[in-house]
């Protein structure tokens, strides 16, 4: 329905004055009425990599990152070193820029290394929702041609690995990172979270650990390739009125959206920031975790869901300044 410009005025009383956050209202334009943002701040131009670089540098030994139901912790030079660990992984697996890597799974450490992991070597990192069951799980990966999957084990009563199994009964007897998989043709590397081991899929321990050198001393070539521009991550949309949309998502997007988000909110490296929030979409994955980035800013993650008594003792027992919700 169309703003009334003059109704707008009277409301607000901010007729050529700035009522939010630096944006200001101007003339309508076909009787309409809109706001124009700030514009003297200029927008970052920088990749993920490059970004996550610069906070490393200044900020090492803070703490980065904190999966308070998992008991892990990163500081800003852990979380770096454990990022390469992966993105040399993946290189040993043969990806290269511009293959997508789906990663399904709740809030868990191994989400946050497979991002910037795969931003690292120019993966585009596919987010796939925690909820989603064997139809969607079939469509997403088909539709953009996923060619690697970071798989959680479970989440709630979602037997993920049983759905990959259902939806690709070849992996029972491939060799893992070989799958051919009549339902699933572009995916070939199944990679599982946790301790244990399954038939056809690599475990997320061994990749961190399976890089030689050779690809270590690919890693910072890879990075200064990138271009801001570059596309990086594909969201998929509620599907609510037909097939959910993949939207593709590059570093200048994300990096400013969440640069600009924690400006406004005025967060700074000695802030602890509180993201119950799932980490599949902007929310949790830009204004969350990049957004941390830009600022220096602790991650606390309360648990893989939400639940209000674990996010309430979290705040209270990590100290957080901030909260999402």
């Amino acid at each position: 329905m169309p703003i009334n410009l003059d109704e707008l005025k009277n409301a607000t009383n901010l007729r050529g004055r700035r009522p939010r956050n630096g944006a200001t209202f101007v003339a309508p334009v076909d009787g309409r009425a809109h706001v124009s943002g700030e514009r003297t701040v200029p927008l970052l131009q920088q990749t993920i990599p490059a970004l996550l670089s610069d906070t490393v540098s200044k900020y090492g030994t803070l703490d980065a990152a904190v999966f308070v139901d998992q008991d892990k912790r990163f500081t800003w030079s852990e979380l770096s070193d454990t990022v390469d660990a992966l993105a040399a992984g993946f290189l040993a697996l043969g990806l290269a820029k511009g293959d997508r890597v789906g990663i399904w799974s709740p809030n868990r450490w191994e989400w946050l290394v497979t991002q910037f992991a795969t931003a690292r070597i120019g993966l585009i990192l596919v987010n796939i929702n925690p909820a989603y069951r064997l139809t969607e799980l079939d469509y997403a990966l088909n539709k953009v041609a996923c060619r690697a999957l970071v798989t959680a084990v479970k989440f709630k009563s979602s037997d993920y690995l049983g759905m990959i199994e259902t939806l690709a009964p070849e992996i029972a007897t491939a060799t893992p990172g070989e799958l051919d998989a009549k339902k699933l043709p572009a995916l070939k590397i199944v990679i599982r979270m946790g301790e244990e081991h399954s038939p056809g899929m690599l475990n997320f321990t061994d990749v961190l650990a399976m890089a030689g050198r050779d690809e270590h001393d690919s890693l910072d070539r890879i990075s200064e390739g990138l271009k801001p521009g570059d596309a990086i991550n594909i969201q998929f949309t509620s599907g609510t009125t037909g097939a959910p949309k993949g939207a593709t998502l590059t570093h200048n997007n994300i990096v400013n959206n969440g640069n600009f988000v924690t400006s406004a909110i005025r967060l700074t490296v000695d802030d602890r920031l509180c993201i119950p929030v799932p980490l599949y979409h902007c929310f949790g994955m830009s204004m969350g975790t990049i957004g941390c980035v830009t600022k220096g800013a602790t991650m606390v993650f309360p648990g893989e869901g939400f639940d209000a008594g674990a996010t309430l003792k979290a705040v209270a027992g990590e100290r957080c300044t901030g909260l999402y919700g």
